[in-house]
């Protein structure tokens, strides 16, 4: 997985959103990975906006209480490996002559500066050959992805300010991927949905790599505050029925919710097909079996997820097998889903933060 920072030290994963935190610590013993320490604390709208820190003050404060009101054990290390705003972050698969790793280290960056869409020196730059799945190739293909420095700046400073030291800097993309994908290999392309409460991303993996990134502005807060307003409730309210019924139809009041809910459907129905199309049309680089250029299923993260009847509205409208991702899929063994301390249903809103705690225990 792409990194833009590494340093051989055992870290806890440190998954900061525009509305709430997460961390999350693993612990391995034997070879068997175990839950160490978790916690989730909100931020107030208006402290991080898009993934932009506004008001770092604040943060440090919510860090630290955050830290040392952790469920489990007691945080040992000052080690973070920290999640970065997928909206700000490009990603791009490219195709290079084959050479060697010294030759193509500058080759990468030079050819880079054709797809970024900013000068190279305000970026943090990673790239990353991506192994192909079938067929033996007369070229590379390269994961290239850059950060705008003036994003990652405000994370570091907020790090080093609440006394931590970051192990590794990853996009969500990067870390869900992780969390979800058995083994960081898929033999066709995957779409990983991650519902979170300010935005929607999709993450398109195929083979051994991320292929498309992209997010919404359709979240789990936005089906509550749609409800609210459909039925002239307050928000409290809208959310509870949002949670008792969902996309199930029952009863009265769960006909109003799922009609209240139809232009956001409706539109993330289509947007979903839109992407997937476009996936579909710029997917005939990749070197997997004839068949499995486009999507074959969709897997669903983030807390949004958890939406009853979700998987089933989606698979019937898109004609794609549609099922809730395992975010402990590379860390418990099958078929265990959940631990104790952290059931399922709120695992699928820990995705990233599995991944990037994950992370943070593996070896280099």
């Amino acid at each position: 997985m792409l990194e833009f920072l590494s340093l051989k030290q055992e870290a806890f994963g440190l998954d900061l959103s525009d509305l709430s935190l997460k961390i999350l610590k693993l612990k391995k013993k034997g070879g068997i990975f175990s839950l160490a320490s978790f916690g989730e604390s909100p931020i107030p709208p208006g402290l991080i906006e898009r993934g932009e820190i506004k008001d770092e003050k604040p943060l440090i404060k919510i860090l630290k209480e955050s830290i040392k009101k952790i469920k489990g054990e007691k945080l040992k290390t000052r080690y973070v490996v920290l999640s970065l705003p997928e909206e700000k972050t490009f990603l791009q698969v490219i195709q290079m002559p084959k050479m060697s790793e010294e030759e193509l280290k500058k080759a990468v960056l030079y050819e880079a500066e054709n797809y970024i869409p900013l000068p190279i020196k305000e970026v943090y730059f990673d790239s990353q050959i991506v192994p192909p799945v079938v067929d033996k190739l007369d070229h590379l293909d390269v994961l290239i992805a850059a950060l705008p420095k003036k994003i990652a700046a405000p994370y570091i400073s907020l790090m080093k300010k609440t006394g931590l030291i970051i192990k590794a800097l990853e996009i969500e993309s990067s870390a869900v991927s992780r969390a979800l994908i058995k083994n960081g290999m898929s033999p066709v392309p995957v779409l990983l949905m991650d519902l979170g409460a300010t935005r929607t991303s999709f993450i398109v993996f195929s083979g051994f790599a991320l292929r498309f990134t992209t997010s919404l502005p359709i979240s789990g807060q936005g089906f509550s505050q749609l409800i609210a307003k459909t039925l002239n409730l307050n928000l409290a309210k809208a959310e509870k029925l949002k949670i008792k019924y969902g996309l199930t139809k029952k009863g009265k009041e769960g006909k109003k919710v799922f009609e209240a809910l139809i232009p956001v459907l409706t539109d993330l129905i289509e947007q979903i097909k839109k992407y997937l199309a476009f996936y579909q049309t710029h997917a005939k680089h990749e070197h997997l079996p004839p068949d499995g250029r486009g999507v074959q299923r969709i897997l669903l993260c983030g807390g949004g997820a958890n939406l009853k009847g979700l998987d089933q509205f989606l698979s019937l409208e898109l004609k794609l097998p549609v099922e809730l991702g395992n975010p402990w899929i590379n860390i418990l063994p099958a078929p265990l889903k959940e631990v104790p301390e952290l059931p399922f249903e709120k695992s699928l809103g820990f995705s990233t933060a599995l991944g990037l705690a994950l992370r943070g225990i593996e070896e280099k």
